[in-house]
């Protein structure tokens, strides 16, 4: 009889534990830097729901990706550094472990939803741990006859491994939210991991539906840029897939214990020129400056976060994998070196997070930076900078450096040069 109640206490133990465990929601839009949300002082457009999730959680000034999509994704994905393990653009090898494996390792239901661009086998993402896909560019290619992008109208897509074409007008993107909300309330009573990598708002620049240039009979545009005047339009479908995402989790009453993160693969596309707090501000999508790589960090997690605060610490992409197996009870695999630093005490208010640089490999070029200071080498070229906010760069010539500005040029240039040497011997630098 003790046994059998031991047993009934260890069952009830564990199941309470489990249920304690966050659901977790990575959202990331694609090509969305920091200056086109409203919440961080941008003008042109509207991204209401965005701004009240930011107005009730956290907001990051200095969060950092790589400058374009793949090279982003696999350090997300991974926790890793490029210069360890990103081989070409398009690809993440299969001897990779993702948080999508670590996470359905410890029992999550997982999920991701949007655009792949990482590798064209098919069953990809069951091998990196994803129970259920509904993805753009996998096993298929990016436009079809005539040269006419799939991803919005009409989309061409891969639903859990089977390839299914949509001819009546659907636009692409509402497609992949409603697979995901349908994920989540489907796994509501158990922990789940959705990650979210969205097709807005890549190019080409489209009215969305309720815009008034909105044709759904219209297959989409020939022009791989399309026309950036609608890329406002796009921002706000974007947000607004946001909000249906944090409406479903009230509606289904786990708001509260939800993790949901929302970020942006890398810089704006360089046609789109937008205004953040009266300053014009260009997309750099693709170069190694503020403009290409400062994305948007907004986190919401009412369970933990009680109060709203701006917050100025340094983030980058290898950070959210050991955040996230820090709060399922994973351990993370001792045959790799992780890069990341876990926002556990930043997410829950408790202890210290100490991260002190961030380091950004892309195609050989490498850049080290703090909040206030940037050391970047390129094609040969050295140069540092410092900064007096978000875009507002100076160039300081490294031989005339004295005081802090060349304390932390030399700690830049030591963490570049370290971090050099990690790169395998049997890994090529990638053209892209």
């Amino acid at each position: 009889m003790f046994r059998f109640l031991c047993c009934v206490c260890l069952l009830s133990f564990l199941t309470v534990d489990a249920a304690k465990k966050p659901n977790i929601i990575m959202i990331m839009a694609d090509d969305l830097g920091y200056e086109v949300i409203g919440a961080n002082g941008c003008t042109s457009y509207k991204t209401p729901e965005l701004d009240a999730i930011a107005s009730k959680g956290l907001r990051f000034t200095n969060c950092f990706s790589n400058p374009i999509c793949t090279p982003s994704r696999v350090k997300l994905m991974t926790g890793m550094s490029n210069v360890r393990n990103y081989v070409r653009f398009g690809l993440l090898p299969t001897n990779q472990i993702t948080f999508g494996n670590l996470l359905k390792k410890v029992g999550y239901k997982t999920c991701i939803a949007g655009k792949w661009q990482l590798g064209n086998a098919k069953g990809l993402p069951q091998k990196f741990g994803f129970d259920e896909a509904c993805l753009w560019q996998h096993t298929r290619k990016r436009t079809r006859k005539g040269g006419v992008d799939t991803r919005f109208t009409s989309p061409r897509l891969e639903i859990n491994n089977e390839e299914k074409d949509f001819d009546n007008g659907e636009f692409g993107p509402d497609i992949v939210n409603k697979f995901v909300l349908d994920f989540i309330e489907k796994n509501k009573e158990e922990p789940f991991f959705v990650y979210y990598p969205m097709i807005l708002t890549h190019c080409p620049f489209i009215p969305t539906p309720g815009h008034p240039d909105y044709d759904a009979k219209d297959p989409g545009s020939k022009t791989y840029k399309g026309d950036a005047k609608y890329f406002g339009d796009m921002d706000n479908h974007c947000d607004e897939l946001v909000g249906r995402v944090y409406k479903k989790l009230e509606e289904l009453g786990i708001a509260d214990n939800t993790l949901l993160i929302f970020t942006g693969d890398n810089g704006t596309d360089k046609p789109v020129v937008s205004m953040m707090n009266g300053k014009e501000i260009p997309g750099g999508k693709g170069s190694m400056t503020d403009n290409g790589t400062r994305v948007p960090l907004i986190i919401s997690w009412p369970a933990q976060i009680k109060e709203a605060k701006v917050l100025s610490e340094l983030v980058d992409f290898s950070d959210f994998l050991p955040t996230f197996c820090e709060l399922a009870g994973v351990e993370l695999p001792s045959d790799r070196t992780y890069d990341g630093v876990s926002l556990v005490p930043t997410l829950k208010g408790t202890g210290t997070r100490s991260k002190e640089h961030v380091y950004i490999w892309y195609a050989g070029k490498t850049l080290a930076r703090t909040e206030k200071y940037m050391y970047r080498v390129q094609k040969g070229k050295k140069d540092f900078f410092s900064f007096s906010g978000p875009y507002e760069p100076t160039e300081m010539q490294i031989a005339d450096l004295s005081g802090e500005a060349k304390q932390a040029y030399e700690t830049l240039k030591k963490v570049t040069d370290d971090m050099a040497k990690t790169r395998p011997a049997n890994l090529k630098s990638p053209k892209k």
